[in-house]
């Protein structure tokens, strides 16, 4: 807004009516603006401070969610690593039982699973099938399917794709034309021997699925042959498998077979003593991005000059500390292990004087080879089924203050944002309202001092009129 008071000498008084004006607006306003400006910094501060906050726990839940070090699909604190010599033949994984050493593996056959054709209709899709109740058996176990009136071969296709009890168990079926017409298709993704899918109940769907399909629009039954078990060797051994993913074999290795072998493969099991390191100094420096990030805005500095002591965005404010004191505690907690129960075994401490956590990573390989403590590392950070590990419960410290809008519960820095946005409006309201004030004290305090200046200009020219009038009467009389 402008001011509307003019600069310059009253020309009445010979006063600086303007400056006037403005030094006794600037003195009504001073208190008042210095208390809006003060309380404007301190919450714009808290604001940033508490959007830091936020960014820095979202981060430190990502990295310990599912998608991050707290992965079931690749487990990140696995104990031991399995390699292939050629992993798109035989792929392997190994859990925390596994025994170091070195398997060769070799693969006969691949375990398949059950493919079945019924006969041609001449009719294609639209090929009418009579109505009754269409079996279809796999291991020995029936999934009956109602046929109503005016089906179509289209229909039974749909209907046993919709069946919610063949869906669970991998049966689905579509339609393949050949050149003597359309025949309905059935296949399943059990694999092993003994798994042959069979129809019956409707004329013309009936299928043997133990049969290969002959030729002829009359001919039904397997197409590629009758499912089989994979057929594989290790070190030797002659094994048999329902499924090309084989876990029995080998305590601790799970093996996929996905290729018939022309020379042995070479499975290497090992202690992931690298793989573990690389994880667990992951751990740590997610940890330590959110301790360092709270020491940064709690912790005040120094000035350019190195004297005056420069409060940071939340010096004074305990949410940071009590964030802190909540990540900290679970370090603290005993795990489920047997022979590893705390972090300290594996070379991580607490660092009394910054509050960050340190890596010994001799201390952590010692572990690993003289201790043997590899296995266990995975319970310690992701629980044992029944105990929850200390990625869990470090996720549930930080929950409270995380939650966001829309949750049942909103969580603290959730809230305190609210309160804060909800006080810069109000900030922004006594700003405008001082303003309103200020324009208005400076308008009256300028038509006030104008009225006095016409006024002193009003008497200074009477004065003067006296003074001339009086003048010539004196010499009047001297003359």
């Amino acid at each position: 807004m402008a001011s509307p008071i003019l600069p310059g000498t009253g020309l009445g008084s010979g006063l600086d009516t303007g400056a006037i004006v403005k030094a006794l607006v600037a003195a009504d306003k001073a208190a008042k603006q210095g208390q809006i400006d003060r309380a404007t910094t301190n919450n714009s501060a808290s604001i940033s401070g508490i959007g830091t906050l936020q960014s820095l726990l979202s981060t430190f839940q990502s990295t310990l969610s599912v998608t991050g070090l707290g992965s079931s699909v690749n487990p990140s604190f696995a104990g031991f690593a399995a390699t292939s010599t050629d992993s798109k033949i035989v792929d392997a994984t190994a859990d925390n039982y596994a025994v170091a050493g070195k398997y060769t593996v070799e693969v006969t056959d691949l375990a398949t699973s059950s493919k079945v054709a019924s006969k041609a209709f001449a009719g294609g899709n639209t090929s009418a099938i009579p109505s009754g109740t269409l079996n279809i058996t796999q291991n020995g176990i029936n999934y009956p399917l109602t046929i109503g009136a005016n089906a179509t071969l289209q229909s039974v296709r749909d209907s046993i794709n919709a069946d919610s009890k063949m869906a669970m168990s991998g049966i689905s079926a579509n339609i393949v034309t050949d050149s003597f017409g359309s025949r309905l298709v059935i296949g399943s993704d059990k694999t092993g021997a003994g798994s042959d899918i069979s129809v019956s109940g409707i004329a013309g769907l009936e299928v043997d699925g133990t049969q290969p399909m002959g030729t002829g629009a009359a001919a039904s039954g397997n197409i590629g042959g009758v499912a089989r078990d994979a057929v594989f060797s290790i070190d030797g051994m002659q094994l048999t498998s329902k499924t090309n993913t084989v876990t029995q074999a080998v305590s601790g290795l799970k093996l996929n077979l996905l290729a018939k072998t022309d020379k042995p493969i070479t499975i290497t099991v090992a202690t992931n003593t690298e793989g573990l390191k690389t994880s667990i100094q992951k751990f740590v420096d997610a940890y330590n991005a959110v301790a360092n990030g709270i020491s940064t805005l709690t912790k005040p500095s120094l000035d350019d000059n190195g004297k005056l002591t420069v409060p940071a965005q939340l010096t004074g404010d305990a949410l940071p500390r009590s964030i802190l004191a909540a990540i900290r505690e679970p370090l603290s907690q005993v795990g489920a292990g047997d022979k590893l129960t705390v972090l300290a075994q594996l070379g991580i401490t607490t660092n009394q004087k910054t509050g960050a956590l340190d890596f010994d990573d001799k201390k952590f390989t010692v572990a690993m080879t003289d201790k043997k403590l590899g296995g266990e590392v995975q319970k310690l950070f992701s629980g044992d089924g029944t105990n929850p590990g200390l990625l869990d419960r470090m996720t549930s410290a930080i929950k409270p203050f995380t939650q966001g809008v829309g949750s049942m519960t909103e969580g603290i820095l959730t809230t305190r944002t609210k309160a804060l946005d909800i006080t810069k409006k109000k900030l922004s309201d006594q700003q405008d309202a001082l303003d309103r004030r200020v324009a208005t004290l400076t308008a009256v305090l300028t038509k006030k001092y104008n009225d006095m200046d016409t006024l002193v200009g009003k008497l200074k020219a009477t004065a003067s009129n006296i003074t001339s009038m009086f003048e010539a009467l004196n010499a009047q009389k001297k003359g």
